[in-house]
């Protein structure tokens, strides 16, 4: 996918982290858009794929123009939780200032990720089975 004028992505992100929950647990922290400002707050978020369980995909605006994905796939006794960007700064940037902004971006997601898996799991341990509701 081309992002502004034809150009591919200035920022190209694929994430994954697995998750010790059902994909209907990651899925219902992403079906909020209240929470897509809490992650993404310089973005602007419309779905065009709303896949329920298996989760969303929007066009992005703000400071990034592309489109973004949380694909969560059943896997084991959990979700592995995907994460894609493809998006090009709004305003022009160096080389040197792509590679920060690919790096803040990659790090925010992985932060987004893992803060999930902690509240999400509850303090589960490794292999032991999940807490019944």
């Amino acid at each position: 996918m081309s992002t502004l004028n034809g150009a591919p992505p200035g920022i190209d992100i694929v994430d994954e982290t697995f998750l010790a929950v059902p994909p209907g647990t990651v899925a219902a922290a992403f079906a909020d858009p209240a929470a897509w400002r809490r992650y993404w707050p310089d973005l602007v978020l419309d779905v065009y794929t709303d896949r329920g369980d298996e989760g969303l995909r929007w066009t992005v605006r703000g400071a990034l123009v592309g489109t973004m994905e949380v694909w969560l796939e059943s896997t084991l006794d959990g979700t592995l939780l995907h994460y894609f960007l493809r998006a090009t700064p709004r305003t022009p940037m160096t080389p040197r200032q792509l590679r920060r902004e690919f790096d803040h971006r990659a790090r925010a997601a992985k932060a987004v990720a893992l803060g999930l898996k902690e509240i999400l799991e509850d303090g589960r341990e490794p292999g032991i089975p999940p807490r019944s509701s």
